[in-house]
C-alpha cells in the first residue's frame, strides 16, 4: 500500500511539474514577416496575420495596421519541449524552477506594421511602429510602386 502511495506521488509531481514543457509547445507560431513589402495583396496579410487592429484612410490611402507577437517555428518549439521534458525526467523536476519562468519570458516578440495600399488593395508602403525602442524612429521599409527615384527616409 505505501508502494502505491509513492507511485502515485512521484506520477503526481511528474504531472505537475511539466508546465515550462507545456508553456513551449504552446508558444506563438512563427508569422511570415517578408509578406510586408510592396504589391502583396491585402487578403494575403489578412489571411497571415489577422483581422488588421485599426482601418482608416490617411491623405487619401487606405491604411491598416497589423499587430500580432511573433513566434516561434514548430521544429523550435518542440526542441524546446523536448530538453525541457528530458530534463524534468532526469532532475525528477527540479529543472522547472529555471525553464518555467525562462518560457514565460521567452513568449514571443509583440510587432505593429502600418500599411498603406494602393487603389487595387496592394500593399503601397509599409512602416514598421515596433519593435523600435524609439517610436520617433519608426521607419519606412518600402515606397510607392510607381516612384522610380528613392526618397530621403524610404528604403526600397
Amino acid at each position: 500500500m505505501k508502494f502505491s502511495k509513492f507511485v502515485a506521488l512521484v506520477l503526481s509531481l511528474f504531472l505537475l511539474n511539466a508546465c515550462s514543457v507545456y508553456m513551449a509547445a504552446h508558444q506563438p507560431t512563427q508569422k511570415n514577416e517578408a509578406l510586408f513589402k510592396v504589391g502583396t495583396s491585402r487578403d494575403a496579410l489578412i489571411a497571415e496575420f489577422g483581422v488588421p487592429v485599426t482601418s482608416g484612410v490617411k491623405n487619401g490611402k487606405k491604411y491598416e495596421i497589423y499587430r500580432f507577437t511573433q513566434g516561434y517555428s514548430q521544429g523550435n518549439k518542440a526542441a524546446r519541449a523536448l530538453v525541457e521534458g528530458t530534463a524534468d525526467v532526469f532532475t525528477l523536476g527540479l529543472t522547472e524552477i529555471i525553464t518555467t519562468p525562462v518560457e514565460s519570458i521567452n513568449d514571443g516578440s509583440l510587432r505593429v506594421y502600418e500599411v498603406t495600399y494602393d487603389s487595387n488593395d496592394c500593399v503601397d508602403q509599409v512602416i514598421i511602429l515596433m519593435p523600435s525602442a524609439n517610436p520617433s524612429a519608426a521607419q519606412a521599409t518600402a515606397a510607392p510602386a510607381n516612384s522610380q527615384q528613392p526618397q530621403p527616409g524610404v528604403q526600397k
